[in-house]
């Protein structure tokens, strides 16, 4: 990759962040200053590359993005939807793959299917809404929880939830189940608006490139 000016990455705190590194690695981009887990560094440079990386929260890493401070992002499908930042998605990494859902009690299904006015709980209230207004037309009470979800319909705050799902273990173990898949999830790359124009052929060479070791790993 040639460069005139730094390329700079804001990446996904914790496991997101390593299996990241370890796919940009295949392409040949790589940074040996994230490799000291002890550093109290926050920006790492890989100089003869002419790239910066810095690790960010999840919900962070789209906003470092639309204000240029990184020219690019990787973060979860749920954070770019719920965040709603003007960044551009150019690419799905297929990592950490997942789904977004309604679920609750089975008896739950009723309300949803007779869009009954319901109180939905969710640690993403404008996915929740978006979902519930502009794709079933239903009208509902959402409700903005920080901790476990599941609880809502436990404890009868909420009659269903709407939260990433995994494996389903944790709502079968609470007698939940899914209802309604809203979307699949994974980690995608964003880049920002500006950055796409001034550094197009970086930018589209490395989505080319990484685009083919994620389809041969797929394959």
């Amino acid at each position: 990759m040639e460069k005139d000016r730094y390329l700079t990455f804001a990446l996904t705190k914790g496991r997101l962040a390593d299996k990241t590194l370890e796919l940009f690695e295949r392409v040949g981009i790589e940074c040996r200053e994230m490799e000291d887990k002890s550093t109290r560094k926050l920006i790492f440079v890989n100089e003869e590359m002419g790239l910066k990386f810095f690790l960010a929260k999840a919900p962070d890493v789209p906003t470092y993005v639309e204000y240029g401070v990184a020219d690019i992002g990787v973060t979860g499908k749920d954070t770019i939807m719920e965040e709603g930042r003007r960044v551009f998605e150019v690419l799905d990494l297929k990592l950490g793959k997942c789904r977004m859902c309604v679920c609750g009690p089975e008896h739950a299904k009723e309300l949803l299917e007779h869009h009954e006015l319901i109180r939905v709980a969710s640690k993403y209230p404008k996915i929740a809404r978006d979902y519930f207004y502009n794709e079933k037309h239903q009208t509902v009470d959402i409700i903005k929880l920080n901790g476990s979800v599941e609880l809502g319909p436990i404890v009868g705050l909420s009659d269903v939830i709407v939260d990433i799902v995994e494996t389903g273990g944790t709502l079968k173990e609470n007698g939940l189940m899914v209802l309604e898949e809203i979307c699949p999830l994974s980690a995608r790359m964003i880049v920002n608006q500006v950055s796409m124009r001034m550094e197009n052929a970086r930018i589209r060479q490395l989505v080319s490139d990484l685009r083919k070791v994620i389809d041969e790993k797929e394959s």
